[in-house]
């Protein structure tokens, strides 16, 4: 657990330490005194949760053929290695670059690193497990600005040197202690070019957004994006429709309480994301907070976060994900209309920025986690590692999304005059968090029979022996158009 949860850290850490250190990066990659444009430096933040998007369900699916510990254990190599290109890019372009490359590393870690721990628990302690592990990557998320402005007081560079030894440290001690869970030989390669056509869509959705102030909507070049971002998404659904072996299972989608949460994940993924980043630039752009100050003040947030998620454990066990996420959605919302209605260019932050901290950190605590385990636990357990990896892709192209909309709407350029487009996309975020808690109502209540599709065996939510709402563990568990795949040894 203490391998699996550092990694786990480490990874989620890395794609929102970036935000508090985004002015200081492009600082140092100044030309003629002049910093790249924000459209430009979103690529940093992009470029990895591009990466993660493409490359997590191919990593996963690589882990049930070939083993999940020797692909964690690659993905640590990778990871770290990259960290080191990153600490020592001389441009942005080869930082971007070496961005892309981390994120293969987090890919290959982060679903093999819950299909490990599946392995290790009983059944009637993975749903606890699952909240653990998602935790730890929601606390990740919300402590990267704290993180990140301690680092960035000596140097951009050691947001990433960070990583090399707990990178080596995670090495050392995963090839001792990890498990070796067997391979599946006949499970089909993965689908590279499914994972090359999400690349794309994504990509070319993501430069549309960020460059659309730049360019104009109605230009050709913009036109051209989103063009090629739908052409690239129509392919991507028919492959995965007709092949053998496809990036998304679409038919998982069909499993309850699966693909609701994959979407209520998605749509709060994208509130969050222009919740951290509009905050660190509001402080350090508008307010002239420094980053070491910035981080700081962001601090009440991911205090909260595990608190939040340790306390909410009982709820969600007796009275199901669907509340809890409800909750948690409603407290985000308030936290952005707090933001919308109170932030102003002078500095208020007791007045404005820390209420909405509290509140806004309470709320993801109460929601990522939960929504989460609740995808992960609707599936059986030989189905998680693609299960996770297919909800963490989910999440990190809302991340891009959302990073791109925050851009769209707040422009390249930021001053004190950027006061009502901040306002805007705190409203945005607002309405995010709002759309979330209505999916979330949807999800299964404890004890509720659900009707599954055929050839899939699931449990009453709430069922003894069996995570809320998870397929019964051990007993033959089909998709839709797959046979029956046997239940994980001794299970």
């Amino acid at each position: 657990m203490a391998v699996v949860v550092t990694a786990v850290f480490m990874t989620n850490l890395d794609l929102w330490i970036v935000n508090v250190a985004l002015p200081t990066i492009g600082t140092g990659f100044s030309s003629g005194g002049r910093p790249p444009s924000l459209a430009d430096l979103s690529w940093v933040l992009n470029g990895y949760a591009v990466g993660l998007a493409a490359l997590l369900v191919a990593a996963g699916r690589l882990g049930d053929r070939i083993g999940h510990r020797r692909v964690f254990l690659a993905g640590v190599v990778v990871f770290t290695v990259s960290s080191g290109l990153c600490a020592l890019a001389p441009n942005l372009p080869v930082l971007i670059a070496a961005r892309v490359l981390q994120a293969a590393g987090a890919a290959a870690q982060l679903p093999t690193s819950l299909a490990l721990l599946m392995v290790v628990f009983p059944p009637e302690r993975r749903m606890a497990a699952a909240r653990a592990w998602s935790a730890v990557g929601a606390l990740a998320a919300a402590a990267g600005p704290v993180i990140g402005g301690l680092l960035v007081v000596h140097s951009w560079r050691w947001v990433f040197l960070v990583n090399l030894p707990v990178g080596l440290l995670s090495l050392l001690a995963g090839l001792r202690v990890l498990p070796h869970p067997p391979a599946r030989e006949r499970e089909p390669w993965p689908d590279l070019a499914g994972a090359a056509l999400v690349t794309v869509a994504v990509g070319s959705l993501t430069g549309a957004l960020v460059q659309a102030p730049v360019w104009g909507w109605s230009s050709a070049a913009t036109l051209a994006l989103l063009g090629l971002a739908a052409a690239a998404t129509a392919l991507f659904l028919r492959r995965s429709a007709v092949h053998r072996s496809p990036l998304f299972e679409l038919s998982l989608f069909r499993v309850p309480g699966f693909g609701l949460a994959n979407t209520a994940t998605f749509v709060f993924g994208a509130g969050f994301s222009i919740m951290l980043l509009s905050d660190v630039l509001w402080c350090q752009e508008i307010w002239h907070y420094s980053p070491l100050r910035t981080g700081l003040a962001l601090a009440p947030g991911p205090a909260m976060v595990p608190v939040v998620t340790l306390l909410s454990s009982r709820a969600v066990r007796r009275r199901g994900s669907a509340p809890v996420v409800a909750l948690g959605s409603a407290l985000f919302a308030v936290a952005m209309l707090i933001q919308a209605g109170r932030l102003h260019t002078s500095p208020s932050y007791l007045t404005g920025l820390l209420p909405s901290m509290l509140i806004g950190g309470a709320g993801v605590g109460l929601a990522v986690s939960t929504l989460i385990a609740a995808g992960v636990t609707a599936l059986p357990a030989q189905r998680s590692a693609t299960g996770s990896a297919m909800i963490n892709a989910g999440r990190q192209i809302a991340s891009a999304v959302g990073v791109a909309l925050l851009v769209t709407l707040v422009g390249v350029h930021i001053d004190a005059a950027s006061r009502d487009e901040f306002r805007l996309a705190w409203l945005v975020a607002a309405l995010l968090g709002v759309v979330t808690g209505m999916l979330a109502l949807g999800l299964p209540r404890p004890g509720a029979a659900v009707a599954a599709p055929t050839g899939v065996v699931t449990a009453p939510v709430g069922t003894v022996g069996s995570p809320a709402g998870a397929p019964v563990v051990g007993a033959p568990v089909a998709v839709p158009g797959r046979s029956a795949p046997a239940g994980p040894s001794g299970a």
